[in-house]
């Protein structure tokens, strides 16, 4: 299997994990995604879009129905009044540990099949290439614990090479 097969593949096997760990925990993949990423910092509306790889519309939708459910809060920017930022609830905060948690314990059990040098060796390559490729901090190292809030840090690149 080819470079490009292999790893457009790959990414089908993340995004089954992202879906069966939602069902787990009644939430879709996507709101999986933006309780991980916001288990970071609270991010504006701005920089959420380009770290999910959403549209406004279709982030403002996320959004809403994750603030329906109790998962996420709108608050202002402190440094820009007229801007929004979207953080954890205290629900949300809970139910992000736990889809995160089960998200790993599902991707660990995909390399079963691998030995620890190839699983070494590929997480090094891929690591490689999303430093490259600047992708934004969306997912953590299991044994990290999220960095305190620090809402001066922004997002300026997109996590998409350049077409």
């Amino acid at each position: 299997m080819g470079f490009v097969t292999a790893l457009v593949r790959s990414s089908f096997l993340v995004d089954a994990v992202y879906a069966e760990s939602g069902r787990v925990h009644g939430i879709t993949a996507q709101q999986g995604r933006l309780l991980c990423v916001l288990m970071v910092q609270p991010y504006g509306m701005r920089e959420l879009g380009p770290m999910l790889g959403l549209a406004k519309s279709s982030l403002t939708g996320l959004v809403d129905r994750s603030v329906q459910r109790g998962l996420v809060r709108r608050e202002a920017d402190p440094e820009d009044g007229r801007a929004v930022r979207v953080a954890l609830t205290a629900m949300g905060d809970e139910l992000s540990k736990a889809f995160y948690a089960e998200t790993c314990r599902r991707v660990e059990r995909l390399s079963d099949g691998l030995d620890a040098a190839d699983r070494e060796l590929l997480a090094r390559l891929l690591g490689r290439l999303v430093l490259k490729n600047k992708v934004p901090v969306v997912f953590m190292e299991p044994d990290q614990a999220p960095p305190a809030h620090n809402h001066n840090r922004t997002v300026r690149d997109s996590p998409l090479p350049a077409a």
